[in-house]
């Protein structure tokens, strides 16, 4: 029988795993959201040359981007391995040390017109490591949250995951607004756009210290006590990687789509100003934050499966509508505002139960390595590739319609995974 005193400490370890887990989280999502943000400033000052237009710049920008991501199933691999093995603290303490290290980089390198075709490399290195460090930023912070996590609130605890991805990007999005707004176009061009990748350096510190603090979760140190603790099955967690990706292309797609590749997307091929695309982000990404945590504590009460199967669904049914309506040049700002809201809002439903989902899918013994790489995995096709994706397809065909085919499609795919879902795994212990 537990005294007050013991539930005390209990309450106190829970929350610092919840702040430590999330506050990597946001970091990562922040960068990752003011590399987007940003594209067409970091496409004029790394991939732009004479020879170049402005689409063929934008574009290996996005390939720059896309390729973090195929860097991140590595990471999750590599660091999952470890988190498994050793633990989920001192694993996490290093991904976010490399994660650190390499955004503050991004904000020193020198551009294109001061050395030349060497600039673009050296920004694809940069991203090669943020993917490593990304890969395995997911599987830990999952793994903490929910391993500390009383049983009937995995969704809720989860969800701060996600959450913190919305504040991330958010703040990525505000921060560029700011500069956008009180910079003259010049100076972002010529400055102004290092700031955001600089503050990562006393943010990544914080971060340090509040990770330093967390203990190792409950979960793992049972398995590290058994006297031969049973490996997991291979073929079990590849297959509950695969059906993990489907379940998940949806919520990956649909959310680089609507929360991160937009504002290019206003840019080039509707003739939005920069200001008004990064006001549409701050909606869109608005909408998204408002409904994860609702989602995820929905998710603990009437189960993942309603919740995510409703977010993927609306997204099928009204992303032509809410795509064509920004096309509308007749259409006021406050009605394009409210879909760029209403499309992060459908999003935010898939990603307030989807962490808690995947924690429940894997065994303490390779909880880490099997819901990072699925995420890493999804997000590395879907997400990360969507901006070029997009830009690529809207490129040849003149089509300004691809993004909406484009999350139809992989939502109707998770639909069809997600409805394999047990009704009762929310109720159900986190398997060792």
């Amino acid at each position: 029988m537990s005294t007050p005193a013991a539930a005390q400490v209990d309450t106190a370890r829970t929350r610092r795993s919840l702040v430590a887990g999330t506050v990597g989280n946001f970091v990562e999502w922040y960068e990752f959201g003011a590399y987007g943000f940003f594209a067409t400033v970091i496409a004029a000052n790394f991939f732009s040359s004479t020879s170049t237009s402005d689409a063929e710049s934008l574009i290996k920008t996005y390939a720059s981007f896309a390729l973090a991501f195929f860097f991140r199933p590595i990471g999750a691999a590599v660091f999952g391995r470890v988190g498994d093995r050793i633990g989920r603290r001192p694993t996490l303490i290093l991904v976010l040390l490399l994660m650190t290290l390499s955004t503050t980089l991004i904000g020193l390198l020198p551009t294109y017109a001061t050395v030349g075709a060497a600039a673009p490399w050296l920004l694809t290195l940069v991203r090669a490591l943020q993917g490593l460090s990304a890969g395995g930023e997911f599987g830990g912070a999952v793994s903490i949250m929910t391993e500390f996590a009383p049983k009937t609130k995995r969704g809720l605890y989860g969800a701060w995951q996600s959450f913190t991805v919305a504040l991330g990007l958010l703040a990525g999005a505000g921060l560029a607004a700011i500069l956008a707004t009180v910079l003259s176009k010049e100076a972002l061009t010529d400055w102004g756009w290092r700031v955001p990748f600089l503050l990562a350096l006393p943010l990544g510190l914080v971060a340090l210290w509040l990770r330093l603090r967390l203990d190792e979760t409950p979960n793992f140190a049972r398995v590290q006590q058994q006297e031969e603790p049973r490996p997991a099955g291979t073929a079990e967690v590849v297959k509950a990687i695969a059906l993990g990706i489907g379940r998940l292309m949806g919520w990956s797609a649909a959310g680089y789509t609507f929360l991160v590749v937009m504002p290019s997307y206003l840019q080039a091929t509707l003739n939005a100003t920069f200001q008004q695309a990064l006001v549409a982000t701050v909606l869109a990404n608005a909408g998204f934050a408002a409904s994860i945590m609702p989602a995820g504590w929905l998710s603990d009460r009437i189960g993942r499966r309603p919740v995510m199967v409703a977010g993927a669904a609306l997204v099928v049914v009204l992303a032509f509508p809410l795509m064509n309506l920004l096309q509308d040049k007749d259409a006021g700002n406050a009605a394009k505002g409210a879909a760029v809201f209403v499309a992060g809002l459908v999003v935010g439903l898939m990603a307030g139960p989807g962490p808690a989902m995947l924690a429940e899918m894997f065994p303490t013994r390779a909880r880490y390595t099997g819901l990072g790489l699925a995420y890493s995995l999804s997000n590395a096709v879907f997400s990360g590739s969507a901006g070029l994706i997009i830009t690529e397809l809207i490129k040849r065909t003149d089509n300004v319609d691809i993004p909406a085919y484009y999350v139809v499609v992989t939502c109707a795919v998770s639909v069809v995974a997600l409805l394999t879902l047990r009704g009762d795994d929310h109720r159900r212990e986190l398997r060792d």
